[in-house]
């Protein structure tokens, strides 16, 4: 048995004191540790500022400035063989610096090799479509400004691809509600059926950890195991652990032969 040392009711302390706390990085390699990365690198900064460049979990990683991006990704397809955009996002650290890091995740099927490109933005700042570059960034653009805001110039359908179009902000932003705020919770009974009826329907439930006793549709195991539909009831309901004409050589068992054993034989 180990010793015991008094915790002093950690329960109760805040593990992390700091509301920034940043987990230890993955290491960062030198871009000269890869032949292929380091002419790729050689490439881009004769051309562009290349504010930082490292290798992360065997891809390239490169930030350059905003206003070039259009440039940049072209430079990628047209003269490193970088064919195909796989994923583009945004990352919000508006409450620590106010800006967003915008990244592309980049694959050369040729040279079988992968490239970040990232920069930032201010909030409010508007970023360049290279849509016209790659045909995948059209959805990932859209679902960018649906989630985050990104203002975007130069996409040829710049609406929101997951969220209504009059929903109230942006969903992935670390300032907005886990479970929605009240317009939220009255959207759908005031589209479908009127505002008129939220007193009859009542707010939509958007706790999808909570549990309701008396729901025997979508809970199977409230007290005691219920069928399913079944009326709510307090007494307990004898189910059979096998159901009929089940497996003939497996005896058939019910909770009225089962013997609770107070101590062990």
């Amino acid at each position: 048995m180990r010793q015991y040392i008094d915790k002093k009711n950690t329960q109760k302390k805040a593990y992390y004191n700091d509301r920034f706390y940043k987990a230890p990085q993955v290491p960062k390699e030198e871009v000269d540790s890869d032949e292929v990365f380091a002419k790729d690198v050689e490439s881009l900064s004769s051309k562009f500022n290349l504010k930082e460049t490292y290798i992360q979990r065997g891809q390239l990683v490169v930030y350059i400035e905003a206003k070039d991006i259009v440039k940049v990704m072209t430079f990628l397809r047209d003269e490193l063989d970088y064919n195909f955009l796989s994923e583009l996002s945004a990352i919000d650290w508006l409450a620590k610096s106010g800006e967003f890091e915008i990244f592309y995740q980049m694959l050369s099927t040729s040279k079988r090799k992968r490239m970040r490109v990232k920069y930032f933005i201010k909030e409010k700042q508007e970023i360049q479509s290279v849509m016209g570059i790659y045909k995948s960034a059209d959805w990932a653009e859209r679902e960018m400004y649906d989630m985050f805001g990104v203002k975007i110039t130069g996409h040829h359908y710049m609406k929101r691809i997951l969220m209504p179009d009059d929903w109230h902000d942006h969903p992935l932003r670390k300032t907005y509600p886990l479970h929605g705020d009240e317009e939220a919770q009255w959207y759908e009974i005031d589209k479908i059926f009127g505002k008129e009826y939220r007193d009859i329907i009542g707010p939509e439930e958007r706790d999808s950890a909570k549990i309701v006793e008396k729901d025997t549709h979508n809970f199977a195991r409230i007290k005691h195991e219920v069928p399913f539909g079944a009326e709510y009831s307090e007494e307990p309901v004898d189910t059979d652990y096998q159901e009929e004409d089940g497996i003939l050589i497996v005896r058939k068992l019910s909770k009225k032969d089962v013997k609770i054993l107070k101590e062990r034989p």
